[in-house]
């Protein structure tokens, strides 16, 4: 095996922007027909696409580790017995290895379609947050999004919006493309269908979509308005409330305050021996 064609293949996955799991033996104790520094690749499914890391059974379990790898995004090390048939790999090899499982997982695309001083400042924040920002606008010019990594002016009905699971869009139309946007959003598999819109126009939007065939569960996916509710006006404040929302999303957040619930109510936090009975009221 060629590390050479790992990187390639690695690249071909990333240019493709397909998940996949490398997979490194760190340590060999004893026999094993895998040695130091083997590697293989494997995709989404847990298949192997490249590489070599030992036979059957030891490829199964890392196999299976690297759908963990892939659900939880965060890599592991396994020991994998050699010689154990029942609770290890069940391989006659008479040592054991340990093995370093990476997940590799690509960027979430941002799909901003319309223009506005709100999207503008979504792709400004959404850059340094992981987002790949991709904006679909007529109106569209680099200098307005100078950290997006696409830009789209010519597609009025948004055919090109193609987003893939794990993506975001958001649509910011202002009225003139709502329908042609959302419509061919909840036909793609986001992660996440967002629209600025006041609570009234929201419901007008999603009535229409209604009477166009979308039944409920394909209407629960599109939130609108979109963004948290931190009492937001301006236009930098709207789009730190909806990157707030994608990021609570992206990581299972609760979107609640961090110390909700650590002081009870009236009481505050105090040195030792000091207590705080009321404004004002300081006693040891």
């Amino acid at each position: 095996m060629a590390i050479s064609n790992i990187l390639q293949r690695q690249l071909e996955l990333q240019q493709s922007r397909q998940p996949y799991v490398l997979a490194t033996v760190v340590e060999i104790l004893g026999s094993s027909s895998a040695k130091p520094a083997a590697k293989a690749l494997m995709d989404w499914a847990g298949q192997l696409v490249e590489g070599w890391i030992g036979g059957g059974c030891a490829q199964a379990m890392v196999a299976q580790t690297a759908l963990k790898c892939l659900q939880s995004g965060e890599p592991c090390v396994i020991d994998i017995d050699l010689t154990d048939e029942i609770f290890g790999a069940g391989m006659p090899c008479g040592g054991s290895m340990r093995v370093y499982v990476e997940p590799f997982l690509p960027s979430p695309q941002l799909w901003l379609l319309g223009h506005g001083r709100i999207v503008e400042t979504l792709c400004e924040f959404a850059r340094p947050l992981g987002f790949e920002v991709i904006v679909n606008d007529a109106q569209a010019k680099p200098g307005q999004f100078p950290a997006a990594s696409r830009l789209i002016d010519d597609d009025s009905r948004y055919r090109q919006l193609q987003p893939r699971p794990g993506d975001y869009v958001l649509v910011a139309t202002h009225h003139k493309g709502d329908y042609d946007a959302l419509t061919q959003a909840l036909n793609s598999p986001a992660d996440y269908i967002g629209m600025i819109a006041s609570r009234k126009r929201a419901q007008l939007v999603l009535q229409r979509l209604r009477c166009e065939g979308f039944g409920d569960t394909a209407l629960a996916r599109i939130r609108a308005p979109a963004g948290l509710d931190l009492g937001a006006k301006l236009p930098e404040e709207i789009a730190l409330s909806i990157v707030s929302e994608m990021t609570m999303l992206r990581r299972g957040g609760q979107g609640g305050c961090l110390s909700a619930g650590q002081v009870a109510a009236g009481v505050s936090s105090a040195p030792d021996g000091i207590s705080v009975s009321g404004e004002g009221d300081v006693s040891h």
